[in-house]
């Protein structure tokens, strides 16, 4: 189904000198390593207004580019207009890029998911800010130096027998290193927090708040301030390794007797709030898996592993993954799939858990049930929701609940199905029916994430099997 992604350096050389729309030409990888220089010795930007500012600078430098493309066209033919635009979208994304590996933290993390969502930005677009996903610019050892000694008590070279400097991954929170442990040499991966990170999360959200402020004038502010806290809240657990920590120790558990699925072991004597030192796990993030051209069976036992893990976990943990997004799996030699962060989990309250489990009799019952259903998740009485909303609210229902319903295999990858909820998504923000329950924020990002990974995957597998399988499991345990 996927094509095997260009490089970045490949896209970079298609682009043409001058995209940027100064009177000087420039090269594509001229202006971004000019964008990238110094970045990794640049200490991460926590005030509000400087990365507010930041944001608005580059949003009128993507604009100029793509007017720059408009003027250049008029007097084109159509191929050369497409290979124009084509061209303008990847000097847009390089921008972005840059702007977006400064800034790191909840706006790198919107990056992530503009470039994991498939279909929803131009393909040339997505594929730069796919290197967010674990290959942005590290930060500088130096940098991070002092942070670990303060962390973990030594200099990393005392502590381990083997602790490499470069950052073999590197994304929106934190960065990687392999390590090996003294005395047994066990490989290790060290993921080490950007420090000040979590400073910038709170910026991003005061600055959120800030731009939602006419929403204050409607009857659904005090709503949306709930969903602001489950925003702040799943950011700043992001942001604490002792709890995740907690949640990979839960996952592991969870997950012991799904011999497909490995979750690394904690090497908890080196790990604390900011630090987790982890068994290293050997294996092909998404793009490099894709990249060996694998068999349509291979996708689909892999879509299968991916869902039965996140339904385990679901069902039996009562938790939700809601980060599953390229970065987080790891596509093993051996057939077996790796889930190396968990960062981003929550788990459910009885209340929440009784609300999911009405969503699962809805998508088998009738009409008058599913709006019951559509009403209590935007928070309204079934006599407050409006006919129109009601009839978006059931349309999207039937999205996120076609896989279910399907008894044999269902193909992710057909053509339409994601870019329909991601059109449905976008029509409730572009009206302001925004008000939902708090714990649909989790619901949406694991829809969304999921979907997308099984569709980048192409995977065909029987979805409902799967997580009918994993529901009567957790009932007779």
């Amino acid at each position: 189904m996927t094509a095997e992604q260009p490089t970045l350096s490949e896209l970079m050389d298609a682009l043409p000198a001058g995209f940027d729309g100064g009177e000087e030409s420039v090269s594509a990888q001229a202006e971004l390593e000019r964008l990238l220089a110094g970045i990794g010795s640049r200490p991460v930007p926590t005030g509000r207004l400087k990365r507010m500012w930041s944001l608005g600078t580059l949003q009128a430098k993507v604009a100029a580019a793509y007017a720059a493309w408009w003027l250049r066209s008029g007097f084109r033919d159509a191929e050369a207009k497409r290979r124009g635009l084509d061209e303008t979208h990847v000097a847009a994304a390089i921008q972005v890029l840059g702007r977006m590996s400064y800034l790191r933290g909840a706006v790198m993390k919107l990056g992530q998911i503009i470039a994991h969502w498939p279909h929803v930005t131009p393909a040339s677009f997505a594929n730069v800010l796919s290197r967010l996903h674990m290959d942005a610019p590290p930060m500088h050892f130096a940098l991070l130096r002092e942070h670990l000694r303060r962390e973990l008590g030594d200099d990393p070279h005392e502590l381990f027998d083997d602790f490499e400097e470069e950052a073999f991954a590197a994304a929106s929170l934190g960065q990687v290193h392999r390590a090996r442990l003294k005395g047994t040499g066990e490989r290790v991966a060290v993921k080490v927090q950007y420090p000040g990170i979590a400073r910038t999360i709170r910026a991003d959200l005061a600055n959120l708040k800030a731009v939602s402020f006419p929403m204050r004038l409607s009857g659904d502010w005090e709503n949306m301030l709930a969903q602001f806290e489950g925003i702040r809240r799943m950011l700043e657990q992001e942001v604490d390794y002792e709890q995740e920590a907690v949640l990979q120790q839960e996952a592991r558990r969870c997950l012991g007797d799904l011999d497909e699925v490995v979750v690394p072991r904690l090497i908890e004597e080196l790990s604390t709030k900011r630090v987790l030192t982890m068994e290293y796990v050997d294996g092909a993030h998404l793009d490099g898996f894709l990249a060996t051209k694998p068999s349509q069976e291979l996708r689909d036992r892999h879509g299968a592993q991916i869902t039965r893990a996140t339904g385990r976990l679901w069902y039996s943990g009562r938790t939700v993954y809601a980060d599953p997004h390229p970065g987080n799996f790891l596509f093993l030699p051996d057939g077996r799939l790796g889930l190396i962060d968990f960062g981003c989990c929550h788990r459910f309250s009885e209340e929440e858990f009784e609300f999911v489990q009405g969503a699962e009799r809805a998508s088998e019952g009738d009409a008058d049930e599913v709006a019951r259903f559509a009403a209590r998740g935007c928070d309204l009485a079934l006599e407050d929701l409006e006919p129109e909303r009601l009839a978006m609210m059931r349309e999207y229902c039937d999205w996120v609940w076609e896989p279910l319903r399907c008894e044999g295999t269902f193909d992710f990858a057909k053509p339409g199905y994601f870019e329909r909820g991601v059109r449905l998504y976008g029509e409730f923000t572009r009206r302001r029916w925004t008000r939902s329950l708090p714990v649909n924020v989790w619901l949406n990002k694991v829809f969304f994430g999921e979907r997308a990974m099984l569709c980048h995957l192409g995977a065909r597998i029987e979805f409902r099997r799967i997580l009918r399988e994993e529901s009567e499991r957790a009932e007779s345990d």
